[in-house]
């Protein structure tokens, strides 16, 4: 039997991962983190020291047992390891690489009490990459039903909704307004941090269950929610649309040329790949002295995106400190060694014209932190008589998003007072049969939020058309026959019929 492991005997510093040099990765779209080989794994997995109350799991949304894969991981079960993690995540190569760990799992990692935690991030991402290398996804048996469901929005919290429908048996199809599927994984994030091929690999995987995607189709255009209940058949609906509509600062000049949204920037480079024009038909007016307005993930990937365009400068203009930076740090890190100029306590009033209708400048005022406001963060006051003008030629506002109105204007779903979806525990909406989840519900979330949101209504749905609990172990009790439980063998589904009168 192996020793227990404590906090002395395990490596005392967290394993390093490789990655770009800053001056080459700045001119090429290639991914900047190269991840973990084998070696480098294995010693990561042996810093876990698998604690009984698995404060790790806690802090998942979706609950993946973290020791679980680790411990594969330490034995060199490579593919045990996937199949661990792949019981509730079927995205292990997409959110190792782009959920916020430090703030969820590894933010409560017991190693971290003492020395750096455990780098659960990395050690998924290196099995999910192994498992894309491998094709280790294979299409499982499922007990077909007759019920068909119908998923609006590609994004996260669609495809975990869909894969778990999947495997109960559904008939699932995924309708996506643009034309390629993946929402925000393949809109919103560039390649250098996200690369395409990824989600291509974990949209097959997703084919597999027989899951089927139907892009080009804008619900709410083309047919509306209550349609896809009353005339195409489908027995439940998710709405995971997100909420990419982009939010403007509403100052001065902000409809100058020259000025757009972060969202535009990134769908036109990522989507769009306007990072290739001539070669690809979109481009992207791009200028020499760019000025992003935001701190959080989405300003880093527009500020490194415009950079590898070929701007001459970048900057950061954000009215709050560093500390207060929505951004995860690795990301202000690896902007801060690209060479992005960082101003912080400095916020726009307006934006300046050149006399021909393009931006010629900002004219920005200093700030100060002042008592928390509502967010916990200290709140940033002008500093009287301290305006000045920051020379720039284009501007982007990476503020934040909201609610697409699109759904919320073609059905009669019940909206809160932003124009976001109410629901209920389940993640019911007002209209039975419907369901939604992720950010189209909470406003802007992480990539295992939404996913867990999406899981969430998944086992709403079921319960709704009657499905064996989707969540539940299928572990064969000892009063089973052939599988099935005594207390489920004169189980039968009775819908009942309700007519008008």
């Amino acid at each position: 039997m192996a020793a227990k492991r404590t906090i002395r005997s395990i490596p005392q510093d967290r394993t390093p991962v490789r990655e770009q040099p800053p001056a080459e990765r700045a001119t090429n779209f290639t991914e900047v983190n190269l991840g973990y080989d084998e070696t480098e794994a294995t010693r990561e997995a042996l810093r876990c020291l698998f604690c009984a109350d698995q404060p790790c799991v806690r802090g998942c949304p979706v609950s993946i047992d973290i020791p679980g894969f680790i411990r594969k991981i330490s034995d060199q079960d490579y593919h045990g390891a996937y199949d661990t993690i792949a019981r509730t995540n079927l995205l292990p190569a997409v959110c190792g690489r782009v959920c916020p760990q430090e703030s969820q799992c590894e933010g409560v990692c017991t190693v971290g009490e003492s020395l750096e935690p455990v780098a659960i991030g990395r050690l998924e991402r290196f099995v999910g990459d192994l498992a894309i290398a491998g094709d280790w996804a294979r299409r499982p048996y499922i007990a077909p039903t007759a019920y068909r469901v119908g998923i609006v929005g590609s994004g996260p919290a669609g495809m975990a909704c869909a894969a778990d429908l999947a495997k109960a048996g559904c008939q699932v199809t995924v309708f996506e307004a643009l034309h390629l599927p993946g929402g925000v994984l393949r809109y919103g994030i560039p390649d250098f941090r996200l690369p395409g091929e990824v989600i291509d690999a974990e949209i097959a995987n997703l084919e597999k269950l027989g899951v089927s995607f139907e892009c080009n189709t804008v619900v709410g255009r083309l047919f509306t929610i209550e349609q896809m209940i009353d005339e195409l058949g489908f027995d439940a609906v998710f709405i995971g649309t997100g909420a990419g509509y982009p939010t403007m600062l509403g100052i001065p000049g902000d409809s100058l040329g020259g000025v757009l949204s972060a969202n535009e920037l990134l769908t036109r480079a990522n989507l769009m790949q306007a990072r290739d024009f001539p070669a690809h038909d979109t481009p992207i007016p791009l200028g020499r002295q760019v000025a992003v307005v935001g701190a959080g993930n989405t300003a880093m990937d527009a500020m490194r995106v415009c950079l590898r365009l070929g701007a001459e400068q970048v900057h950061c203009i954000y009215r709050r400190s560093r500390a207060e930076a929505p951004a995860r740090v690795e990301e202000v890190h690896h902007a801060e060694q690209e060479g992005i100029e960082f101003h912080w306590l400095t916020n726009p009033v307006a934006i300046l014209d050149d006399g021909a209708g393009a931006v010629r400048a900002m004219r920005c005022v200093r700030m100060e932190l002042g008592e928390p406001d509502d967010s916990g963060r200290r709140r940033p006051v002008p500093v009287p008589g301290s305006e000045f003008e920051f020379p720039c030629d284009q501007v982007v506002f990476a503020i934040g998003t909201n609610a697409n109105p699109i759904i919320g204007q073609t059905s009669r779903l019940t909206l809160n007072r932003w124009g976001y979806l109410e629901v209920d525990a389940d993640l019911a909406t007002s209209i039975a049969g419907v369901y939604a989840g992720g950010d189209i519900v909470t406003g802007a979330a992480t990539v295992i939020e939404a996913m867990g949101a999406g899981r969430t209504a998944a086992a709403g749905i079921a319960r709704y058309l009657g499905i064996r609990d989707i969540f539940r172990p299928y572990a064969d009790p000892d009063d089973s026959v052939f599988g099935i439980a005594a207390h489920e063998s004169s189980f039968v589904r009775v819908r009942e019929a309700v007519t008008a009168g």
